[in-house]
């Protein structure tokens, strides 16, 4: 199905990616400018040629500030007539703020799911949200019936590079890791980690398995600060393993956490080009290596299923 990909200035290089992985999809374009008080100022071009099409908005809300404009462009194209409209959020950023613990805490991934979901229904009906391994399955229910979301995941990537590894073991961070990833890496000898909390302290311990002699890969959705994922390592080491990899769909990495995994040791650490910015400032910084998913988007713009991993 011939589709028009338009995106935000960050995800240039990613759309551009896309488009060679698919002849059907071309590029829209809309221009990103600013009135002198900072509100956006956007244009989209060659809108007429929008109507009765299959139409994609690559977004990245990596910045707060971000989501204003996107969404202004994004409410603008599906008043554009298009048939179908996807908006492909490989990273929903608020995701670890779900629930409330205590009173007075805003769970922030419901308050940007409702933002979503004014998204206006176009020709064929409801617009499709994509989402890669968002933080907790049941975000699905957050939006309304407005949208529709699609939920895909950027582990088949790390399967295609684990391959080239001998005797490896994936490691989970903790229960949560586990149930959402283990199902995907079921041909693979298992080890579960898991954190407490002693005031300050993170301490982790190995619950389930045995890392000795193998290469032990970590599997999260997100990696931030990284403490998390650095004191598995120490212990996974301590336990035996021969080495250990990490993979996290999303590298988000606040305040260049991205740097405290330079010489802590690890083989790989593989992300993926969800948060274009970070992307751009750990490639080709060992042990870094960025997996790019314009594969699998380009499949969801053309509506294709994507073949089954062997």
């Amino acid at each position: 199905m011939d589709a028009i990909l338009f995106h935000c200035p960050s995800m240039t290089d990613l759309a551009k990616r896309i488009l060679t992985k698919d002849p059907r999809i071309t590029l829209g374009n809309i221009r990103w400018e600013r009135f002198e008080d900072g509100f956006p100022n956007l244009y989209i071009e060659k809108q007429r040629s929008i109507r009765r099409k299959n139409v994609a908005f690559l977004a990245s809300f990596d910045e707060p500030g971000d989501i204003f404009e996107q969404m202004s462009a994004i409410f603008a194209l599906t008043r554009c007539g298009a048939q179908l409209f996807k908006i492909v959020l490989p990273y929903f950023p608020t995701g670890t703020m779900e629930r409330v613990d205590d009173e007075g805490q805003v769970a922030t991934a419901k308050t940007l799911s409702r933002i979503l979901s004014a998204t206006p229904i176009c020709g064929q009906g409801p617009a499709e949200i994509v989402i890669y391994d968002v933080h907790t399955l049941q975000q699905r229910f957050y939006v309304s019936d407005n949208v529709v979301p699609r939920l895909k995941t950027g582990t088949k990537y790390l399967k295609r590079r684990l391959k080239d590894l001998a005797d490896v073991s994936i490691a989970f961070p903790d229960f949560g890791a586990r149930k959402r990833f283990g199902k995907m890496f079921a041909d693979y000898p298992h080890v579960v980690c898991e954190k407490l909390r002693d005031g300050d302290k993170r301490i982790v311990t190995i619950t389930e398995g045995n890392p000795r002699d193998r290469h032990v890969v970590i599997v999260d959705d997100i990696i931030k600060s990284g403490g998390t994922i650095i004191e598995c390592r120490k212990v996974l080491v301590e336990a035996g393993a021969t080495a250990v990899s990490a993979y996290a769909t999303h590298g988000s990495f606040p305040r260049d956490a991205w740097k405290r995994f330079i010489d802590e040791g690890f083989a790989h650490v593989w992300i993926t080009d969800s948060c274009p910015l970070i992307a751009a400032k750990v490639a080709g910084q060992k042990p870094f290596e960025v997996l790019s998913l314009d594969e699998s988007i380009a499949r969801v713009i053309v509506d294709e299923d994507e073949p089954i991993e062997p």
